[in-house]
């Protein structure tokens, strides 16, 4: 059973919540996909029982077609948010680390099409592997922070926060007022350009910045 873990080897005693996500907070990812950039985020939940340590093999469902990574920046929720604005919003953030929102990509377009939700796409067992976090006993420059993801030993996703659609604390504070945000709840933040899909045997690495944390895993 998937429970949050901290880098530095301190218990973290969170209990597992939902895990709000946004989509398209980077234009060329938008592009990628030829969808429209939004107006305001667009956000969407996957459940609690969508998180599985990132360490442990990608299982791929069976039968539902390609199912794509989209690595991202992922929050910890540490305090309760809710109607908060930006400036509450770093005291709230426990850690940070990072996260693979897998996407079943054809079954995902054909519910695009049909005008129906997401979620059998995006939510379903195992869709959001998680790294461990790290503690922020500190605060980061939020703006100012980089990720990358390697698919077989190769650059395909480079995440900077400077370029996302809605920055960081202005994203939190906007889920906030339509979700309110509990201690252990995780916050993705949207995926840079370089999306693709995943095949048995994949090897991947997703790295924060230089030395913060670097986490590798494969698809079983």
């Amino acid at each position: 059973m998937y429970q949050h873990r901290y880098t530095c080897g301190s218990e973290c005693h969170l209990p597992t919540g939902k895990i709000v996500c946004v989509g398209r907070n980077y234009a060329a990812h938008a592009a990628e996909l030829d969808n429209p950039i939004p107006e305001e985020p667009l956000l969407f939940i996957k459940p609690a029982t969508a998180a599985v340590a990132m360490a442990e093999p990608i299982h791929l469902p069976a039968g539902r077609g390609s199912c794509h990574f989209e690595g991202e920046l992922a929050l910890l929720v540490g305090q309760k948010l809710s109607g908060a604005n930006p400036v509450e919003v770093p005291g709230a953030i426990a850690g940070l680390g990072l996260a693979l929102d897998l996407t079943l990509r054809e079954l995902q377009s054909q519910l695009k099409a049909d005008g129906h939700p997401w979620e059998k796409a995006k939510a379903f067992d195992g869709a959001c592997p998680l790294s461990p976090f790290v503690k922020l006993d500190w605060l980061p420059d939020w703006d100012a922070l980089t990720f990358t993801l390697w698919l077989n030993d190769q650059i395909r996703q480079r995440g900077k926060t400077a370029h996302m659609l809605t920055p960081i604390l202005d994203l939190v504070a906007y889920t906030s007022s339509y979700f309110t945000l509990e201690p252990g709840d995780i916050v993705l933040t949207g995926t840079p350009a370089g999306v693709g899909e995943l095949l048995h045997g994949d090897r991947l690495v997703l790295q924060l910045e230089d030395d913060w944390l670097r986490v590798e895993t494969s698809v079983a």
